[in-house]
């Protein structure tokens, strides 16, 4: 059953009359149209009141129309529920479950079963905002057939215009001219118009990110096959910003009153929604933009009081309009006051004349009112701008923080730069979106100056700045700056009187600006109240009167309005939240009852138990069969990256530690990355494909932080280079064939392939043609110490490459093993894994790999070896740890300490005295070759105490253990050529 809507204008607004939408609040009907918000379709019904403030429990109600909005928030019901929404922005639909919050939301513990996903685009350009500035660069930008993207964060286009539907533009009405830029904007090929669509957060490069409201919304299950939200990602060659501006409140006594509204909200009622939230109106502004809403409540039947803070010296022609349509106008006069009625609400304001600084003079009289609609200026919306660093300054004339000047590659129009005139909004959108699509210089130029900065003041009217005005009684602890925190004028001053000065400081002493609107109501009204409260104590920068551009903002950081972790989650949770990647040839490896380990997201074979085993025999099974038979392993794990360009070889010569200038293609070298302080951030081997093209491998788990590695260098540093990376991981397929018979089975698979010693040196590859006719790349290397070989071939084929290799050695026995067997392999002769034997203290000087290290060549990290931390005192060093007790297997982690550092210590409870640390055991295994435990060990001074016994420590208990050289098996490196 329905309610009345009382509040309802029989005519007018942008709402669908025909499409009645019935909902409930706090379990009540109440009845709306589409195109209604939550608070529109209350204040149709009359209510006023949304709740109560967070602490004081006061009163609130609906203050604005839009995502500025502090008090209106509400939990909407379904399969999911939301919290913390403004109700000024949601969208009602049929049957939505609403509850109205008291400025805390509840998080439904529920699983959300809505869908969430994000698309990545580029675009030539972007525009933010579909107001008349942002319409006109759209179109503009359009017309030259660039590619174009319109992003508007409400459902309708229009912006400012959606609120005065007596408003012109081009000589047209402006529905009608909305409505022909939408049209046309549609039928370009190369257009993209994104509505309920929020610009969130603008980074560098003019990298965006949105976030859109698309299927079915609030209160039911979301459309099959349509995303509840999704983040755009956005690339865009050039950005213009029409984010307008957000009113801002004048504070006095009792101003968070139901009914107490910005009058541009009051506006957006009226014109927009068809709705009069107040039969007997004041208005009170500081400038000539709120004379509109006068005169649109007085033609919607209200009557109107119109108090300006100006005084009648003032020049303005709005003001003198009003007079003439017969308007009440009292000038040089304020609101200092409102009293409620029996719910609370506005019954009636106190209005005062004041002086020029703002002090209530001679007595207050009582007027009735259920409305005021408050006009204390425009702050234009820098908060995308001032993301990207770009500048603000205070424009005095104008009253409000503007941008300075552009950032590379933007434009700010319209409103964001003062212009609040339609005429001028449309001729700043124009050239701005003519400048974006025109990639020649002088083309932002040209926009910037498509209107003045004088005419800007002089169109925009004076603005008296009035920030706080006092009350009827003493004190300021009813006159509330941050509606959503309930922090007052009384906190402000509590905070300049502790000595706080700087707005940031305010800002975490009171928590003003921290609730979910960011500051959009309180954030500039504080800076203001702090400019009246510091001028007597300090002066402005140029010696004069003190202003807001010289306390400064706050800064602004993304994202713009609340986005949900479901939403920057998208797909990647559930089965999607750590995905799991898995090789071409798993499938194998599962039916021949594998077991896993998780490796940057990789499944990769740990071992492969046969009937009986566990791990301990498995592996030593495996490590038999490539030390003295062959075996094989999935290695298609590791990370790969192609690397193109002629300057290559240049690039990767700073890159690596070692030489890459001079490698001659068909081979390969190892090579070792360091950071700029000298350590040790990932290694691999990489081959020259051809003059201008190497194939590098890296670490499993360090693939992607290696390619970011390599752009930020190309990027930031020697962008002069030409030099391409691709990653490629997942188009190879990698098998590692090992062991002293391996020749045999390479043999088998690629018989046009020359496998001897003298015909395929190590660090070798050949490109070839497999018997199955599959084209493969095959190189020499091994990370076991043994005869190896990695066959490359397309990911497609890399199950039946991975087969073929298991059929062609099933004669001789060969076996696959897994990362466990790897381990053990490459700790005997002393191969480190970047991340388990480094922790990002270790140089490869200190792996005992100073031979990998130029000393004739500059690369990154080299200076950092001549630093005193280098070059003088005991560094940790790489070495062998063999436990006296051979059946041991020392726990990785292990701390090792002199054999004397107990000194009385028995053992039981915490030493009297902290035992100094030598080093740690770094990696442990079973040696199946040496048939005992045997670790690695970062230790200090390690290689000059070869032969030294040590205890380690673990787990409550102490073991002696003899430092080694690193490499225990092999340590001639015979076993590499078979």
């Amino acid at each position: 059953m329905g309610t009345e809507q009382t509040h309802r204008l029989g005519e007018g607004g942008t709402i669908d009359r025909s499409r009645p939408v019935e909902f409930t609040v706090d379990g009540a009907p109440v009845t709306g149209y589409a195109g209604d918000t939550i608070a529109s379709a209350l204040l149709a019904n009359g209510r006023t009141r949304v709740g109560d403030s967070i602490y004081l429990s006061r009163p609130r109600g609906v203050l604005s129309a839009g995502v500025d909005e502090p008090n209106a928030y509400v939990r909407v019901h379904g399969e999911h529920d939301e919290s913390m929404l403004p109700a000024t922005t949601v969208e009602i639909t049929e049957g939505m479950e609403v509850t109205l919050l008291t400025g805390i939301g509840v998080l439904d513990q529920r699983p959300d079963p809505a869908e969430y996903d994000t698309m990545n685009i580029h675009t030539d350009v972007a525009v933010v905002g579909s107001g008349p500035a942002g319409l006109a660069a759209a179109r503009a930008a359009a017309a030259t057939g660039a590619r174009v993207v319109l992003f508007e964060q409400d459902h309708e286009l229009g912006g400012s215009l959606l609120a005065d539907p007596t408003e012109t533009v081009e000589g047209v009405p402006a529905a009608e001219w909305v409505a022909t830029v939408r049209a046309e904007l549609d039928a370009a090929p190369e257009v993209m118009v994104l509505t309920r669509t929020t610009v969130f957060g603008s980074y560098d490069s003019n990298y965006l990110m949105a976030l859109e409201k698309r299927g079915q919304q609030f209160g039911g299950a979301a459309r099959p096959g349509v995303s509840r939200q999704r983040v755009w990602h956005v690339n865009a060659g050039r950005v213009v910003l029409a984010t307008g501006a957000l009113e801002r409140q004048v504070v006095f006594a009792d101003n968070d009153r139901p009914g107490v509204m910005l009058a541009s909200a009051v506006h957006a009622y009226l014109g927009r929604y068809a709705v009069l939230p107040g039969q007997r109106a004041v208005v009170f502004t500081t400038n000539d933009s709120a004379y509109a809403v006068a005169h649109a409540l007085q033609s919607a039947g209200a009557e109107v009081t119109v108090v300006d803070a100006r005084d009648e010296q003032v020049a303005s022609a709005a003001r003198d309009a009003a007079v003439a349509a017969g308007l009440t106008v009292r000038s040089g006069s304020a609101v200092i006051g409102t009293e409620g009625d029996d719910r609370e609400a506005v019954a009636s304001v106190w209005v005062s004349a004041i002086d020029t600084d703002g002090v209530p003079t001679g007595e207050a009289e009582q007027v009735d009112a259920d409305l005021v609609a408050l006009s204390g200026g425009w702050s234009p919306t820098v908060h995308l701008h001032s993301q990207r660093q770009g500048p603000i300054v205070w424009d005095d004339a104008l009253a409000g923080f503007v941008p300075a000047e552009p950032v590379a590659d933007q434009f700010v129009v319209g409103a964001l730069t003062g212009t609040y005139w339609t005429d001028g909004c449309v001729t700043e959108g124009t050239a701005a979106g003519t400048a974006a699509a025109d990639t020649s210089a002088d083309a932002g130029a040209a926009a910037a100056v498509a209107v003045p900065a004088e005419e800007r003041a002089a169109r925009a009217g004076t603005t008296r700045q009035l920030w706080i005005v006092p009350g009827r009684e003493e004190g300021y602890h009813h006159h509330v700056v941050d509606p959503q925190r309930d922090q007052t004028a009384a906190d402000v001053l509590r905070a300049t009187g502790s000595g706080m000065r700087s707005v940031e400081h305010i800002k975490r002493y009171t928590s003003i600006g921290t609730g979910a609107d960011q500051g959009k109501v309180g954030g500039v009204s504080t800076i203001g109240i702090l400019t009246a409260a510091l001028a007597g104590d300090v002066a402005g920068r140029d010696g004069g009167r003190l202003t807001p551009g010289d306390i400064g903002t706050t800064t602004f950081r993304a994202p713009f309005t609340p986005v949900a972790f479901g939403a920057l989650a998208g797909r990647c949770r559930g089965d999607l939240f750590d995905v799991a990647r898995t090789t071409a040839a798993h499938p194998w490896h599962v039916a021949h009852g594998a077991e896993f380990e998780d490796v940057g997201q990789w499944k990769r074979p740990w071992y492969y138990p046969q009937d009986g085993e566990d791990m301990d025999a498995a592996v030593a099974r495996e490590c038999r069969a490539a030390r003295e038979n062959v075996a094989f392993m999935d290695a298609s794990t590791l990370g790969k990256i192609e690397i193109r360009g002629v300057d290559a070889p240049e690039f990767l010569n700073r890159i690596y530690t070692n030489a890459f200038l001079k490698l001659a293609t068909g081979k390969g070298r190892y090579g070792v990355m360091c950071t700029p302080d000298g350590m040790v951030f990932d290694d691999g081997v990489s081959l020259r494909l051809a003059d201008d093209r190497y194939f590098m491998t890296t670490t499993t788990g360090g693939a992607a932080k290696v390619l970011d590695w390599l752009e930020e260098w190309s990027q930031t540093e020697w962008p002069e280079l030409d030099v391409t990376f691709t990653s490629v991981t997942e188009q190879w397929a990698t098998t590692a064939v090992v062991g002293p018979r391996s020749r045999e089975v390479i043999a088998a698979i690629a018989p046009d392939l020359d496998v001897s010693q003298e015909g395929f040196g190590f660090m070798e590859f050949r490109e070839t043609v497999l018997a199955s006719g599959i084209p493969a790349r095959i190189c020499r290397i091994t990370f076991s110490g043994e005869l190896a070989f990695e066959v490359n071939v397309a990911t497609w084929y890399g199950l039946k490459v991975w087969e073929d290799i298991a059929a062609a050695g099933a004669d001789l026995g060969i076996t696959p093993y897994g990362t466990e067997t790897m381990h053990v392999l490459r700790a005997e002769k002393a191969y480190p894994i970047v991340g388990q034997d480094t922790d990002g203290t270790v140089t490869p000087q200190d792996l005992g790999m100073d031979w990998v290290v130029s000393k004739t060549k500059d690369f990154i990290g080299k200076r950092s070896y001549q630093r005193v931390s280098h070059t003088e005192g005991v560094r940790k060093q790489l070495v062998s740890v063999l436990p006296v007790d051979r059946s041991l297997r020392l726990p990785e982690g292990a701390q090792l300490v002199e054999t004397d550092a107990l000194g009385d210590y028995d053992g039981q409870g915490l030493p009297a005295t902290p035992i100094p640390m030598l080093g740690h055991v770094t990696s442990s295994y079973h040696s199946q070759a040496l048939e005992r435990g045997f670790g690695l060990a970062l230790v200090k001074d390690g290689r000059n105490r070869v032969g030294d016994t040590v205890l380690a420590s673990f787990g409550g208990q102490f073991a002696e253990v003899v430092i080694e050289e690193p490499v225990i098996y092999d340590k001639e490196g015979a076993r590499r050529d078979g």
